[in-house]
């Protein structure tokens, strides 16, 4: 629930997770004890959901794409050999394993709008809140891997703005779907009468529109969120607007702390702009934290992932279309042709840098913007000053090593964040995830823009399902001859 007038901001804290061996922190699955290869065995995602659960996690954050890294070096071998996000699999599966094992772990599933129909994703979203009595969330992308194109028959990736104008139509779809299309009380289950659901209150949507024809009606009941939390992926300008109009959480980043700040002003400024209040969005980002009982143990776990850490899957996450291994370390960017292009990560700003200093930052843990190693009371103090000064209001927390990263999370940094005030100390029993975050209650609030079409509104015809009415069957006689 929402905290008190003048009390410290709550942390939304996520854990940062994929249905692959090595999601973002590269080379450290090859760690002793790690966990990573097990990722195609149920057990895994149980006994990671229990941890979770019991150190007090608000969710944790599944991401995906639908495609491999295949622009660094002009193919995917390099992906491939590290297990870079490939092998990989469907991030939405595992919640109901996870589910079955937990009451109040939340699930946050990324799921693009670029590829697939918008009606058989709405069925399957209001499938896992429903199994999940509420505790699902949905990360929408737009896809951007070339290679994603390329699966679902294109030749190239759609262009950015034209993938958001998509969306847009994409959510409208959902939106009757899951708020237009069946009032609250449609389930009636009248045995005496053998009516289980009263089709007057059930409705089509007849969406007619630039990318999408769906009649309706949404096959699935409300489940208890109706619309799923709606949390988006995004630094565009672009990607801001869409934002401010429909997301409830966003995961965002930038290259420096000041950047983030600036970020995450414009973000909040978009819901306003949306007609919606900035508290409406809730701005998460990554994290890397190393914590141990004293510094010097911290630092020596922050050696021992930096020791496995490969500069090359980050080279390939970041879709860099030029090698920078294939050149001399002392030479100036400004002097090579090729590295006037960039990766979705860096770019080239100092053409007087050396390949050698470009090169540094991949694979260099601690380069991240929001960083910290050292002890429970540094760590605490780190992320507190990330709530006040830089005004994210939570993180995913990356793992370098699978389960010791939350473990170490969970028995030294969750206590202390407790004592003062940054974490619930327990969870409420009564809570769908988006009460948890917002504490305002299970539905999208009416501000927002998906709630238009309660009750119908907005639909081409608000009527419910019913049979046609029957014509009166010509007289006989009148029946006109040749």
């Amino acid at each position: 629930m929402s905290t008190s007038a003048g009390a410290p901001k709550r942390l939304v804290l996520n854990l940062f997770e994929m249905n692959c061996v090595s999601h973002i922190t590269h080379g450290l699955w090859r760690l002793p004890d790690n966990n990573r290869e097990r990722f195609n065995d149920i057990d895994y995602w149980t006994e990671l959901a229990r941890l979770l659960e019991d150190g007090g996690f608000d969710a944790v954050f599944l991401a995906d794409v639908i495609g491999t890294y295949d622009v660094f070096r002009g193919s995917a071998e390099t992906a491939v050999r590290q297990g870079l996000q490939i092998p990989n699999n469907d991030p939405a599966v595992v919640v109901p394993a996870m589910a079955a094992v937990t009451r109040h772990l939340g699930f946050g599933i990324t799921f693009s709008t670029t590829y697939e129909p918008p009606f058989a994703w709405a069925r399957r979203a209001s499938t896992l809140d429903h199994l999940t009595k509420g505790r699902v969330g949905w990360n929408i992308v737009t896809s951007y891997l070339p290679n994603a194109a390329r699966n679902f028959g294109l030749e190239e990736e759609v262009e950015h703005d034209e993938r958001f104008a998509r969306a847009e139509e994409y959510l409208d779809v959902l939106y009757k779907l899951w708020e237009g299309s069946w009032d609250d009380d449609a389930i009636v289950a009248d045995r005496q009468r053998n009516v289980f659901a009263d089709p007057s209150r059930i409705r089509p949507i007849h969406h007619d529109g630039r990318y999408f024809k769906v009649e309706g009606p949404h096959l699935p009941s409300p489940s208890r969120q109706r619309t799923p939390l709606l949390i988006t992926a995004t630094q565009s300008e672009a990607g801001t607007a869409f934002a401010g109009k429909h997301a409830e959480v966003v995961f965002t980043g930038a290259p420096d702390q000041a950047g983030l700040a600036a970020t995450v002003a414009r973000l909040k400024q978009a819901a306003v702009d949306a007609g919606r209040r900035d508290v409406d969005l809730k701005v998460i980002t990554t994290a890397g934290v190393i914590v141990g009982r004293t510094e010097e143990e911290a630092r020596a776990k922050l050696a021992r992932f930096q020791e496995l850490s490969d500069p090359e899957g980050y080279l390939a996450h970041a879709g860099l279309p030029w090698d920078p291994t294939a050149h001399p370390a002392d030479a100036r960017l400004g002097e090579l042709a090729d590295a006037a292009a960039h990766g979705r990560w860096r770019r080239v700003a100092d053409a007087e840098q050396t390949v050698g200093d470009f090169l540094a930052g991949f694979g260099d843990l601690s380069a991240h913007p929001l960083f910290v190693v050292g002890t429970p009371v540094q760590v605490a103090d780190e992320i507190e000053r990330w709530l006040d000064e830089l005004d994210i209001d939570g993180i995913n927390l990356l793992q370098y090593h699978t389960y010791d990263t939350a473990r170490d999370f969970i028995e030294l940094v969750v206590p202390v964040l407790r004592e003062r005030g940054r974490l619930r100390s327990s969870y409420d029993e009564r809570e769908s995830l988006r009460d948890r975050i917002f504490g305002e209650g299970d539905r999208l609030p009416e501000r927002h823009y998906g709630a238009r079409y309660r009750g119908g509104a907005h639909l081409p015809d608000r009527t419910g399902i019913s049979d046609p009415v029957p014509t009166e069957p010509e007289p006989a006689g009148h029946r006109l001859t040749a």
